[in-house]
């Protein structure tokens, strides 16, 4: 069974397992794809005459955040896969130099495998939380609150994406993907400010 079939009870059964996947990084992108659903969910509660003036912005921001509800899904296969790379890689054998170093060079590609995953959590995550902020100020009002909902998510994603990141960046030697995973990294803190700063909007509204 793939975790797009499996229910949340089995999913949080495998998480809380003394199983190598799922983990961290899978819940990362579930964070995504919880916020991503909670935009759909406020923009399609932002139709009819009473938001006609916003049809095709919220039409498009639906849209965008379906999509992304989707890559969220398959970002979180991704990264049990990936990690299973890794599991594999360190139990390659290191009797001889060739086998070391062949080893070494395994471990590190995919570990480079685990990070490029995260890496495109906190893209999307940045997308995301962009989304909710296009959306709140149209958005209908009885569930404003999913909005910033949906931005604690984002956020979430992109903090939890970014730990998963550090994680494996210490044993990458390719200088390039270093330094992609690096400036990746640099964007998180201003996915959390745009994020805090939508839940501040949203509830500023809820006491005015």
């Amino acid at each position: 069974m793939t975790l797009r079939d499996d229910t949340i009870a089995g999913f949080l059964d495998s998480l809380a397992d003394r199983t190598p996947a799922p983990g961290g990084g899978a819940t990362g992108a579930l964070h995504l794809g919880q916020a991503a659903a909670l935009v759909s969910m406020v923009a399609r509660y932002t139709t009819g005459k009473r938001y006609a003036d916003h049809g095709m912005l919220v039409e498009r921001i639906c849209a965008s955040a379906d999509a992304f509800r989707e890559k969220a899904l398959q970002f979180a296969e991704d990264d049990m896969a990936a990690f299973t790379a890794v599991i594999y890689a360190y139990r390659l054998p290191q009797d001889t130099d060739d086998e070391s170093g062949t080893r070494t060079s395994a471990i590190a590609t995919a570990l480079a495998g685990a990070a490029a995953v995260p890496a495109e959590v906190v893209v999307a995550a940045g997308d995301v939380v962009a989304l909710a902020d296009v959306l709140l100020p149209v958005a209908n009002r009885t569930v404003v609150s999913d909005v910033a909902a949906a931005a604690e998510a984002a956020r979430a994603a992109a903090t939890t994406a970014r730990v998963n990141i550090e994680v494996n960046l210490p044993g990458i030697t390719d200088a390039d993907t270093r330094r992609a995973l690096t400036e990746c990294l640099s964007g998180v803190d201003a996915i959390v400010e745009r994020a805090d700063a939508v839940t501040t909007r949203v509830r500023k509204q809820l006491t005015s």
